[in-house]
């Protein structure tokens, strides 16, 4: 469960990272 739970925060972070990502993109576009 421990490892699990650290795999959902990280897949969380590296979701919120990509979605930023794309807004700054369409930003600089």
């Amino acid at each position: 469960m421990s490892g699990l739970g650290g795999f959902h925060t990280t897949t969380a972070v590296i979701l919120v990272l990509f979605i930023l990502l794309v807004i700054v993109s369409c930003a600089f576009i």
